[in-house]
């Protein structure tokens, strides 16, 4: 059967493309695909043993079949909602701090920790001349979701806001703001930590860090 593959960060900017067809045989799974396109796109190849497969805005299981007439992406590893969404955002606007803080303040929240990532100036010895990050945004938001409901249930009275830039980021600008309030501070302060190790680990935003010598995409957050 044939697939249209969507294609993001570092394997999309060495194929130079958004989109692939990908012919695979009827019972092919997750796995399969990603040794398939190896063997296809050699260029890519080295990449792929770190990449997941997504279907229909989900992680699969490596050994799930894949299907026709789904939305199907290959997921190189997350860096880390919607306009209109306050707990959860991704925006190519200036993210506001005031506006994270009050989607979790409320009359029981006796403390409240916030998390600013902005871009530096300098990263492995190299000046930074901008960053540019790219989100598989329907996936994304839905994984940024997943994580506050989870972490909520996890801590006791915890309410968390994630706000997350995307586009191009001039240096000084704030790519993620982070917001956890609690009946008490140390929970206030878990709450936050979890979430941007989270985000990091399992959120389809990618960046790419532009130097003045050149470029590399990251799996990982600001």
């Amino acid at each position: 059967m044939k697939l249209k593959i969507l294609l993001f960060a570092s394997i999309r900017s060495k194929l130079g493309s958004e989109l692939i067809d990908v012919e695979v045989p009827d019972d092919a799974s997750a796995r399969d695909l990603l040794q398939i396109i190896g063997e296809c796109w050699p260029q890519v190849a080295d990449l792929l043993p770190a990449c997941r497969v997504a279907i229909d805005q989900r992680f699969a299981d490596p050994d799930e079949r894949l299907r026709e007439r789904v939305e199907i992406a290959v997921i190189p590893p997350v860096s880390g909602g919607h306009d209109g969404a306050p707990r959860s955002r991704i925006s190519v606007n200036p993210l506001e701090l005031a506006a994270v803080i009050a989607a979790v303040s409320h009359r029981g929240a006796g403390g409240i920790n916030s998390f600013i990532g902005n871009v530096r100036g300098q990263s492995k010895g190299h000046e930074i001349s901008h960053l540019e990050y790219e989100a598989y945004e329907p996936m994304a938001l839905r994984s940024i979701n997943t994580i506050i409901d989870r972490i909520e249930a996890e801590i006791d009275g915890a309410r968390l806001a994630i706000h997350h830039r995307q586009g191009r980021l001039q240096v000084g600008e704030t790519a993620v703001i982070i917001a956890a309030s609690a009946p008490h501070r140390a929970a206030a302060f878990e709450a936050c930590r979890a979430a941007i190790e989270a985000l990091k680990r399992e959120v389809p935003i990618w960046k790419r860090e532009v130097t003045t010598t050149g470029e590399t995409w990251f799996g990982r957050g600001p």
